[in-house]
C-alpha cells in the first residue's frame, strides 16, 4: 500500500479507485490516517474492514481491481453468502410478511457480560425486532425485518464487536463445542506446565533468600521465570484480555475486566522488577492464578454443555439421509432434498425423516424424546408420523407432508429455544447486580490498595489483586440461566415443553388451577361406552352391523361407531341423511342407524323404555324393518391418569376448578369421577375469562390448562397458560407451556420441578452473597493470596452450576 494521500490531494476513492464526485465527503480512518471515499457504500465496506481488523486487505493489494467482488475481503464476502434465499431456506423461517426468524450460534461467549453486550448491540440495529442468546448453549434467536436489514449486516455487526455468529447447524454446534474444549485444554496445559516450572524456580528462590544465594543467581532465576511466564500470559491468559478489551471498547465493565487488570498489573510489575533488578517478582502467583481460573472455567463450560443436552438431543433427532421411493426405485437422498408429496421408505430401526402420513405398512414408533412417553405407539395406514421418532418393528412407507423448519420437531425446538433465551425476572435482576458489581469491585480494590500502601506497601498490590479476583460476579450471572436450562431440559424429556422464560418462575407460585374438560380432562374424542341389545340379535352382530353402516363416515360419531368392530358387515346401497343417520342393506334387509325418530320411521314401532342415563351420554339407535336392535351410548372418555393427577395437585395445596361449555350434568359427572369440587358447565369463553379475572382480583396466581382452541382468551389472561400437545396447539404456540405427552400426571411434576428450580436459584443467590460477604473481608485483610482467590472464584461459579444440575436428577 502506498503512502496515504492527504485529503486535499485525493482525487480517487481509496477503496474502489473511482473518481470522487465534487462535494462528496466520505472518510475512513486507518492507522491514524484519514482516507477519502467516493460514496456511502464504499465507506460502509471500509468501516467494516477496519472494524473486523482486516486492514491487511489494503496493505497487501497490489492495485485496485475493477471487479466488485475483489473490493471486499473474503471474510466479509463469506457473511454475504447468508443473504442467499436458497441458503436461508435451511435455517430461516418466514413468520409474517417480511419478518424472518433464524437460529444462530455465537463464538467467543465467555460470560454473561458477553451475552448482554451482543444482545444490546444487535437490538440497536434498525430492523432487528428481537435478539436473545442462551448463555448455556451459546445459541441465539434472531427476528428481523428483511426489508430493512439483511442477515449479513447482523452477522457483520456481531463480528464488529469481536464475536462470530453462524447459522445454527447441529453438526457445527458439536464441532464448535469440541473446538472450544480443545482450545481450553491447550490453554490449561500451557498454564499448568508454566506454573509447575515457575513454581520450582520460585521454590529455589525462596530457599535461596534464606541461605546464601548470590545476587547474580537470583537475577538469572528471575529471567528464567519471566521466560516461562510469557507463554502463560500471552497465550493462556489471552482469552481474559480479549474479553476485557471487547467490554471496555463498548464502555462496559465485564467480568474479565478485574481478572485482566490483576494479571496484567502483576505481570508488568514483575517484568519491571526483573529489568531493574529491584523489588519483588510474582511470576508464580500469575501462573498459578491463570491455571486455576482456566481450570474452573473449563469445568463450568462442561457443566453448561451438560445442561443444554436435551435441546441438543432434540436437534440431532432428525437423520441426515432418507430412502426416497421414485418410480419403484430406492434412492438414498439428503433429508434437506425431501419435498411435500414424496414417498419415503422407513425401515425398522430408522428415524422418521419428516412429518407425514403412513401410506403402507403397520408398525410401532418410539416417541419418547418428543413426548416423554416410553410405550411404543401403533401406526397403521392413514396415521400421522412425526419426524424424529423411531420406527421399531416393520417397514413403513411415508408420504411427506412437512419438511425442514415446518415439522413438529422444528416447532418444539424453536419453542424450547425461546424459553431458554427469554430471561425471567430473577435473571434480569442478576444481570443488573453483576453489571453494577464490577465497578464496585474496582473501587473497593482501589480503596484497599490505598489503605495497605500507607501501612505495608509491599503487600498493597497483592491484597488489592486478591480483592479484584475473589469477588468476580460470575456466580451471580450463572445462578439463574443454568437452573432454568436444566429445568426446561428435564421437563422437555418428560413431555412438558416450556415455551416462555417466565413460565417456570410463575408456575412455582400458582395457587389456583383452572381446567377445561373436553380435550383436557377428556380425550376430546367420542367413544361407544355402552351398547344395549333391544331385540333378539346378539351384541357382536349388532356391532358388526353398526360398524358396517358407518364405514365411510367422517363424522366424529360415525368414526367412534366404525371402531366397534375390526370385521364389519359390508352393506349395500348405503345412504345418509344429514343430522339424522345412515341406511343400508344387508342380506336383503334394510337397516338404519341414527336418531330415535329416524329409526322409528323404519321399525314402525315405539322405542322401548331406556335404562341409560340419557342426560350424560349421546344416544344412537340401530333398527331394521323387523324392529329395534340396539341402543348405543357415546361419551367423551376420561384421560388415563386424570384422577391421580388431580389428587397430587390438591396435595400440593393448589385449588382446582373445572370449567366447560358442555352440559352441566356431564361436567358434574366428570368432576365427581376425578375429585374436583368446583365445577361449572355451560361456560362460554367470556364466562371462563370472567371467572379467571375474579380470582385474580382476589390476589390469586392462576394457571389455565386448555386445548388452546376455544380457550384462547382464558389462556392469554392466565399467569401461566398450559396447552395440550396436539399438532394444532403446537402450531399456534400461544401458550407458555405445552403438554406434549398429554399426560396429566406431568402437571404436578412440572409444578414440583418449578418450585425446586426456584429453591435452587435462591440457594445459588444465597451462596454467592454469603461467599462475597465472607471473601471480601478475608481478601481485604490479607488472609487470601491471589492464587487462593482464583480457586475461590472458580469454585464459587462451579458450585452454582453443579447445584443447578441437581435438577436433572430431580
Amino acid at each position: 500500500m502506498s503512502k496515504p494521500e492527504s485529503l486535499s490531494l485525493a482525487a480517487n476513492c481509496f477503496h474502489c479507485g473511482l473518481p470522487i464526485p465534487q462535494g462528496a465527503r466520505y472518510l475512513v480512518e486507518i492507522e491514524e490516517h484519514k482516507h477519502s471515499l467516493c460514496c456511502a457504500g464504499c465507506q460502509a465496506v471500509a468501516q467494516a474492514i477496519v472494524a473486523n481488523q482486516l486492514t491487511d486487505f489494503y496493505k497487501f493489494r497490489t492495485d485496485i481491481s475493477s471487479r466488485p467482488e475483489d473490493l471486499i475481503p473474503e471474510q466479509l464476502r463469506d457473511l454475504q453468502v447468508y443473504d442467499s434465499l436458497d441458503l436461508q431456506r435451511s435455517f430461516v423461517r418466514e413468520t409474517a410478511g417480511s419478518v424472518r426468524e433464524a437460529s444462530l450460534i455465537l463464538e467467543g461467549i465467555v460470560c454473561a457480560a458477553c451475552v448482554w453486550l451482543n444482545e444490546h448491540h444487535v437490538k440497536q440495529l434498525p430492523g432487528v425486532l428481537d435478539f436473545r442468546i442462551n448463555y448455556s448453549t451459546h445459541r441465539a434467536s434472531l427476528r428481523w425485518d428483511s426489508q430493512q436489514l439483511k442477515l449479513s449486516q447482523v452477522l457483520t455487526a456481531i463480528t464488529e464487536i469481536g464475536y462470530h455468529a453462524h447459522p445454527f447447524d447441529p453438526g457445527r454446534l458439536e464441532s464448535l463445542q469440541k473446538k472450544e474444549k480443545s482450545a481450553a485444554l491447550r490453554r490449561i496445559a500451557v498454564a499448568g506446565l508454566g506454573m509447575m516450572q515457575v513454581m520450582m524456580v520460585a521454590a529455589a528462590m525462596y530457599i535461596g533468600a534464606a541461605s546464601d544465594m548470590d545476587l547474580q543467581m537470583r537475577h538469572f532465576l528471575r529471567w528464567i521465570s519471566l521466560v516461562m511466564t510469557v507463554p502463560v500470559v500471552f497465550y493462556s491468559a489471552r482469552v481474559f484480555f480479549q474479553s476485557a478489551w471487547r467490554d471496555l471498547r463498548r464502555g462496559r465493565f465485564g467480568m474479565d475486566v478485574p481478572v485482566s487488570i490483576g494479571i496484567g498489573i502483576a505481570f508488568i510489575a514483575s517484568v519491571w522488577a526483573t529489568l531493574t533488578g529491584g523489588g519483588e517478582v510474582y511470576f508464580d502467583s500469575v501462573t498459578m492464578f491463570t491455571f486455576f481460573l482456566l481450570t474452573g472455567r473449563y469445568l463450568e463450560m462442561n457443566a453448561r454443555h451438560k445442561a443444554g443436552q436435551v435441546a441438543e438431543a432434540l436437534v440431532r433427532l432428525m437423520p441426515a439421509t432418507a430412502t426416497l421411493l421414485l418410480e419403484g426405485q430406492q434412492t438414498v437422498v439428503p433429508v434437506s432434498q425431501l419435498r411435500r408429496g414424496d414417498r419415503v421408505l422407513i425401515k425398522p430401526g430408522e428415524v422418521v425423516p419428516a412429518d407425514g402420513l403412513v401410506l403402507e405398512g403397520m408398525s410401532s414408533t418410539n416417541e419418547a424424546l418428543l413426548t416423554g412417553e416410553s410405550l411404543p405407539c401403533r401406526k397403521a395406514e392413514g396415521d400421522q408420523l412425526v419426524g424424529g421418532t423411531v420406527n421399531i418393528e416393520s417397514p413403513l412407507i411415508l408420504q411427506v407432508s412437512q419438511v425442514g423448519d415446518h415439522t413438529v420437531l422444528a416447532a418444539i425446538i424453536r419453542l424450547l429455544e425461546r424459553a431458554q433465551a427469554e430471561k425471567p425476572e430473577l435473571a434480569r435482576l442478576a444481570e443488573q447486580v453483576s453489571s453494577r458489581f464490577v465497578p464496585l469491585i474496582l473501587l473497593t480494590a482501589t480503596a484497599v490498595f490505598l489503605y495497605w500502601y500507607q501501612h505495608e506497601p509491599n503487600q498493597a498490590f497483592w491484597i488489592a489483586l486478591s480483592v479484584l479476583v475473589i469477588t468476580c460476579p460470575c456466580a451471580f450471572s450463572l445462578a439463574t440461566p443454568t437452573a432454568l436450562t436444566a429445568a426446561t431440559g428435564l421437563l422437555t424429556s418428560k413431555g412438558v415443553l416450556t415455551t416462555r422464560g417466565h413460565a417456570l418462575e410463575t408456575l412455582a407460585r400458582i395457587d389456583e388451577l383452572i381446567l377445561d374438560k373436553t380435550g383436557t380432562l377428556t380425550y376430546g374424542q367420542l367413544a361407544v361406552v355402552d351398547l344395549k341389545c333391544l331385540g333378539e340379535m346378539q351384541e357382536q352382530a349388532c356391532k358388526q352391523l353398526a360398524a358396517g353402516l358407518e364405514q365411510a363416515s367422517e363424522h366424529p360419531v360415525g368414526k367412534a361407531i366404525a371402531a366397534l368392530s375390526p370385521q364389519p358387515y359390508h352393506l349395500a346401497q348405503l345412504s345418509s341423511e344429514s343430522g339424522r343417520g345412515v341406511q343400508g342393506y344387508w342380506q336383503g334387509i334394510c337397516y338404519r342407524l341414527g336418531t330415535a325418530s329416524f329409526v322409528a320411521e323404519l321399525t314402525q314401532t315405539a322405542l322401548p323404555a331406556s335404562k341409560g342415563n340419557e342426560t350424560l351420554y349421546s344416544q344412537v339407535y340401530l333398527g331394521s324393518t323387523h324392529g329395534w336392535l340396539a341402543q348405543l351410548s357415546l361419551a367423551d372418555q376420561l384421560r388415563a391418569g386424570a384422577k391421580p393427577a388431580i389428587q397430587e395437585l390438591t396435595s400440593l395445596g393448589i385449588k382446582i376448578s373445572l370449567l366447560s361449555g358442555d352440559q352441566p350434568a356431564v361436567v358434574q359427572a366428570i368432576a365427581e369421577q376425578v375429585g374436583i369440587t368446583k365445577a361449572w358447565g355451560g361456560q362460554l369463553p367470556a364466562d371462563k375469562l370472567a371467572y379467571l379475572q375474579a380470582l385474580q382480583a382476589e390476589g390469586k396466581v392462576v394457571a389455565m390448562v386448555g386445548d388452546g382452541v376455544n380457550d384462547a382468551p382464558v389462556l392469554a389472561g392466565a399467569a401461566v397458560s398450559i396447552a395440550m400437545g396436539s399438532g394444532s396447539q403446537l402450531a399456534q404456540a400461544s401458550a407458555d407451556m405445552v403438554l406434549l405427552s398429554e399426560n396429566l400426571q406431568q402437571l404436578p411434576f412440572a409444578i414440583k420441578t418449578s418450585r425446586r428450580m426456584q429453591t435452587i436459584i435462591k440457594q445459588n443467590f444465597a451462596w454467592t452473597i454469603a461467599y462475597n460477604l465472607l471473601a471480601i473481608p478475608l481478601a481485604a485483610t490479607g488472609w487470601v493470596a491471589p492464587w487462593m482467590a482464583a480457586i475461590g472464584m472458580s469454585a464459587s461459579s462451579l458450585i452454582v452450576v453443579l447445584n443447578s444440575l441437581r435438577l436433572k436428577q430431580f
